[in-house]
Order: C-alpha cells, then structure tokens, then sequence
C-alpha cells in the first residue's frame, strides 16, 4: 500500500517502526506478565485482570508500529499512515537541506535511531523515528541529494 506515486516515481525504500522501537512497551508488558506468574503460583485473585493489560499493551505495540509507514521515492519522502494509507507528511528529496542521525545508547545497541530531516529554511521536520539501520538510510538519502556527476 504505497502512497500515489508520480509519474516516473519508484519505490527504492519502505519501512515501518522497527520493532524494537516500542522495548519499553516490552518491559511494561514483562511487569505484567510476571504479575500474573507471580498471582498464580501464589494463588491471588486479580492476576487475570494484568492478563488481560499484558495483552492490551502487545496489541497497542502491533497497532502503533503499523501507524506511520515510511517510503522513500526516487523523487520525495513519504509518511503515510499505514493503517489507513492517508499521507501525513511528504517531503521531496531536491528540498533536503541536512540530516541528522538521533540514537541513544538503547538505540545503538538495537541498531535502530531516527532520521530528522531538514529544509533549508527550517520551515519544514521530517522524522522518521525507530528506523532499523538508520546510518544506511542516511547514507542513502544523501547519495540522493548529491547532485549527480553526468547532470549539468
């Protein structure tokens, strides 16, 4: 499910939130899950209501990983909204100025990090958050943004 593309467009990259980009849904939904061991094996009442918030939180990290669908075109940026497939946001690649790579300790262990990309006025932030391999991306779209060396 792609955005509408333009004429002569192609896809050359897409993605959604790595999974690991929601690890502290995991660690929430752990808690819970050891609540519940823990309720059993002691044998205390309620240990089916954290059951039931255990699968609340992993059904939220499913719905929020698919809500922003990221795509990069041969000739712009697109973050639609995967559930729905509405566009968001879009930028096209001749109005990038700079992008900056974000990624904390946590991230760089998971090998994810988020994109923001800039226009030259500032006017416009694009971000592509919980990207896996973020350098890549970066790399990539910057390789884009040069001028190519047959172009006069």
């Amino acid at each position: 499910m792609v955005a509408n593309l333009l004429p002569n467009e192609t896809v050359r990259w897409e993605a959604y939130p790595s999974w690991s980009h929601f690890s502290w849904l995991y660690l929430f939904t752990f808690m819970a899950v050891f609540r519940v061991l823990l309720g059993i094996r002691l044998g205390i009442n309620g240990w089916e209501t954290w059951l039931g918030g255990a699968i609340t939180l992993l059904v939220c990290v499913a719905i929020l990983r698919r809500w922003a669908h990221y795509i990069l075109t041969s000739q712009r940026i697109i973050i639609e909204n995967g559930l729905t497939g509405h566009t968001l946001q879009e930028l096209p690649i001749n109005a990038i100025s700079e992008i900056d790579l974000k990624q904390g300790p946590l991230a760089a262990f998971f090998q994810i990090g988020s994109l923001e990309i800039h226009t030259p006025k500032n006017d416009q932030l694009l971000t592509l958050r919980g990207v896996n391999n973020p350098d890549v991306l970066k790399t990539r779209l910057e390789a884009m943004m040069s001028p190519s060396p047959h172009s006069s």
